[in-house]
């Protein structure tokens, strides 16, 4: 189940991340990273601003995708230091196409391909640019707005999908 995609106007967003290159059928390797993610924060006390999500850098459905287990933490504070396997980026400001999707994660797939047809009909382009078959985002996103340890039920889960447009000519 999808709700109606909209045009959202989003301010720079900084975030701490852990990257890793994987292959879809292999993505715990890097969702299995979050916990640890929002665990480094809480030891740092640092304050989470948003829900966790993955930033999907690269996609390259043949292959491997260049992926990031992301949390955002609130912008009045001090950026924390990287540290080990966890860096510290903006998500970049802009205009982003977004999706609510409600149900299990494995139909997240067809909403994005709904997001990007609906795109598609409305004219608009992505910050995105396909080099040798492999898409180069300027930022998509998947935000997890359901904590699974409130809400045990996939099927009620609600995942928020946001892809950055590109910028307007002037």
């Amino acid at each position: 189940m999808f709700a109606d995609p909209v045009v959202v106007e989003r301010a720079e967003q900084p975030y701490v991340f852990m990257r890793r290159s994987v292959r879809m059928d292999g993505f715990a390797e890097i969702a299995d990273r979050l916990p640890e993610l929002i665990g480094w924060l809480a030891a740092r006390d640092l304050a989470i601003a948003d829900a966790p999500f993955f930033r999907y850098v690269t996609v390259d459905m043949a292959s491997e995708s260049l992926v990031e287990a992301g949390v955002p933490v609130a912008a009045s504070s001090a950026p924390p230091e990287p540290e080990g396997d966890v860096g510290v980026a903006l998500l970049p400001a802009g205009r982003y196409a977004t999706l609510t999707h409600v149900g299990h994660p494995d139909r997240l797939l067809a909403a994005a391909q709904w997001l990007r047809e609906w795109a598609g009909e409305k004219g608009l382009e992505w910050d995105m640019r396909e080099v040798d078959g492999v898409e180069r985002w300027g930022c998509r996103l998947e935000s997890y707005r359901t904590d699974p340890r409130v809400e045990p039920d996939p099927s009620r889960w609600e995942t928020e999908l946001a892809f950055r447009l590109a910028d307007r000519a002037p």
